[in-house]
């Protein structure tokens, strides 16, 4: 029994946080292709407000997706970088502070398993095994939340981060380009807020959040966006200023 009860927390917050940790990159990554959507719609609806011509969009939609993607994965590079070297650094005084201190160390991991709920006696049981089996795996998990053989990869967040905004991008650019001229904007438009509702909705979904509520933001905010870029192209356009 005392067996059981010693396992069970470990490898269900194990359990618990690879699952977390998956969702928050499905929902980075429906976020990441929020941001392609919104930013190249507008960036093509907005010249569209001065011309309709296949080779203005084109450049400028594929410039903008060219530098929005790297702009994404490089500022993810950065900053899962920035929280790999903080982890890293958790785990090194973590590992200094068991071999200094490895009494003081136990009666934390004791009381940090009392706080969960667990007797005085079990607590210091479960403790006792845990830190037999591997002391800084023990301490790391349930006083840091961090599992030292799966650290956050930079490299593996700036490459999803730049595809999901290059799928995302790749909406508006084909919605603008493949009409007829007179149709591009408003077949454009419509495109982007069916797809703004949809990430929307899985943004939610993922999140537990209300479905309608978060879709309809996006859909307000991609419009208003998309409003607000096209009026800026239409009005240059008109004043000879591009």
């Amino acid at each position: 029994m005392t067996e059981r009860v010693s396992e069970t927390p470990h490898a269900g917050e194990a359990h618990t946080a690879s699952v977390n940790q998956r969702l928050n990159w499905l929902r980075a990554g429906v976020l990441g292709a929020n941001d392609g959507i919104v930013s190249i719609a507008s960036l093509v609806v907005g010249v569209a407000g001065v011309t309709t011509a296949t080779p203005a969009l084109l450049t400028a939609g594929v410039a903008g997706l060219v530098g929005g993607a790297i702009s994404m994965a490089l500022g993810e590079y950065v900053s899962v970088s920035s929280q790999r070297d903080s982890e890293r650094a958790l785990i090194a005084k973590e590992t200094r502070e068991l071999h200094e201190m490895p009494e003081e160390e136990f009666e934390e991991l004791t009381r940090l398993y009392r706080d969960r709920g667990l007797t005085d006696a079990t607590a210091r049981q479960v403790a006792t095994e845990l830190t037999a089996h591997n002391a800084l795996a023990a301490h790391l998990e349930v006083e840091l939340h961090i599992d030292q053989d799966d650290l956050v990869n930079p490299w593996h967040a700036a490459i999803s981060s730049a595809i999901s905004f290059t799928l995302g991008a790749l909406l508006p650019l084909l919605a603008i380009l493949l009409p007829p001229p007179e149709w591009r904007v408003p077949v454009t438009f419509v495109a982007v807020l069916v797809a703004l509702a949809l990430t929307g909705w899985v943004s939610a979904h993922l999140g537990g959040a209300p479905k309608g509520r978060a879709s309809l933001r996006l859909v307000i905010g991609g419009a208003l966006a998309l409003v607000a870029t096209w009026l800026i192209g239409t009005l240059l356009g008109s004043t000879g200023v591009v």
